[in-house]
């Protein structure tokens, strides 16, 4: 017999057949009522069994953790808190659980202590709803492109470039690391390396997409990144997903326009895709935020905050605009600020862009026109000559989650832009070919995925977003 998902059974559609279903024993009480899910529905079936029909033997391989098979049929319920349920005519253990080692019993777990079991924490409500949206967020990303005309490139993991030009990068490398080839000047020869030279993982697919925007027009990237940043935040991953599309023949106002569309589009579709979830995750953060001081809180609740992006337009503010503002905002002139803004110039930490969104325009912002000097070679310099058309989009609760700009797309300005910084231009020589072979404007943003979904479930530790994270000492999973 076809098993049904509960989620399906839960509708009440086969109400009187006989159905099967698969799951775990989130509880069995009384040797009568087992809590029955399948990760398709926040919701557990309530199974019905009577145990003088069955062995004592299998009633006790029965408990929380255990995978069973039921067979039944579908009644309408006569307990509270569900509207049918399952009279139980078969059963078949798949695996026990010990219920003396498995970890994850019916009673709160901290989250702390959910990540040292990440490999068994979806069994909970709160990481389950979390992964849902999580990959409704990547179907709807990915739809939206479709729909507006982008074509899905493959960037390389494996990279001899810093698109970023931070240096933080995963060596790739098959050298014996205690006994390694020298030059003659005592250097690491990556000559003999397996590629020949030496390589990292990717920080950033963009200048690989640059060039395939300029023959496809519009492309976009989904994939895994890497920074080998020493960072042991709630903010930072050492491996993160991004979503970078590039677009031949965009300006910056095109990219902004881009940018917030997309957003707007991927929020409303878990809005009407997830709702049980995230009313879910809504209830949570609302119990969770009683403990923090009203100074704390959240502003708005999940839901309404998620609309609240969704429906209303960004606020557009230049760099300019912008230090102007926090410069003479009361928490830096009562240097409440960890970073005071004393001059023009300065590169924006969270916590000046959690004040322009949360307490001085109340919604999501994008800065534009940023210093030259504080951002990367590719960036197209305006013509004042100390600013480029770059842009960041900034949310409430996270700062930061979009980097963008329009690309240098003069090969003189941007030769000049690799030299003054000390860039090696033979590294680049195939970026640069893209200035010489029918050039043109074109433009980009990089949008890290763990940051939407930290936003969009209302979460507070992005190690809480991905299913194994990758942080400072800890590979665990």
């Amino acid at each position: 017999m076809h098993s049904a998902t509960i989620k399906e059974v839960l509708q009440g559609k086969q109400l009187l057949q006989e159905i099967t279903v698969n799951g775990w024993v989130r509880s069995f009480r009384s040797n009568r009522f087992i809590a029955l899910n399948d990760g398709s529905t926040l919701n557990t079936i309530q199974c019905v069994v009577d145990f003088e029909k069955f062995d004592e033997n299998l009633l006790k391989q029965i408990n929380t953790g255990a995978a069973l098979k039921i067979t039944g049929t579908l009644v309408e319920s006569q307990g509270r808190g569900q509207s049918v349920e399952i009279k139980v005519n078969n059963i078949h253990v798949h695996g026990t659980a010990d219920p003396e080692t498995y970890p994850i019993q019916p009673k709160k777990h901290s989250l702390e202590f959910l990540r040292e079991k990440a490999h068994l924490r979806i069994r909970t409500n709160t990481f389950a709803a979390v992964m849902r949206v999580r990959s409704a967020l990547s179907f709807a990303i990915h739809q939206y492109f479709r729909d507006n005309g982008f074509y899905y490139f493959h960037a390389p993991i494996i990279t001899g470039s810093d698109a970023e030009g931070a240096g933080e990068m995963f060596r790739v490398t098959t050298l014996d690391n205690k006994n390694p080839p020298l030059t003659k000047e005592g250097a690491v020869d990556y000559k003999k390396d397996f590629f020949g030279k030496e390589t990292n993982l990717t920080v950033s697919g963009q200048l690989e997409a640059e060039a395939y925007a300029m023959a496809l027009g519009k492309v976009y990237t989904f994939g895994p990144t890497f920074r080998a940043e020493n960072s042991n935040t709630s903010r930072h991953l050492a491996e993160f997903w991004m979503i970078e599309p590039e677009m031949a023949f965009f300006n910056l106002d095109d990219n902004m326009d881009l940018a917030e569309d997309f957003i707007k589009n991927v929020i409303l579709y878990i809005l009407e895709h997830c709702t049980e979830d995230l009313e879910f995750l809504e209830k949570r953060l609302l119990e969770e935020e009683k403990s923090k001081p009203q100074t704390e809180r959240s502003a708005m609740p999940l839901i309404e905050k998620l609309r609240f992006v969704a429906e209303n337009n960004f606020k557009r503010v230049s760099y300019t605009e912008a230090i102007a503002i926090l410069k003479n905002s009361k928490p830096n002139k009562k240097k409440k600020f960890q970073y005071p803004i004393e001059e023009w110039g300065t590169d924006l930490q969270s916590e000046h862009e959690r004040y322009l969104v949360e307490k001085h325009f109340n919604c999501p912002v994008i800065l534009f026109d940023y210093p030259a000097k504080i951002k990367a070679f590719y960036m197209r310099l305006n013509e004042d000559g100390k600013t480029v058309r770059a842009m960041d989009i900034l949310f409430p609760g996270i700062g930061e989650i979009v980097g963008g700009s329009q690309r240098e797309e003069r090969l003189d300005v941007l030769k000049q832009k690799i030299a003054d910084l000390g860039l090696d231009e033979k590294e680049l020589w195939w970026y640069l070919d893209l200035r010489k072979f029918g050039t043109a404007e074109h433009s980009g943003f990089g949008l890290g995925f763990e940051r939407l979904v930290l936003f969009s479930t209302g979460m507070g530790n992005i190690r809480d977003v991905i299913p194994f994270p990758r942080t400072p000492q800890n590979a665990e999973f």
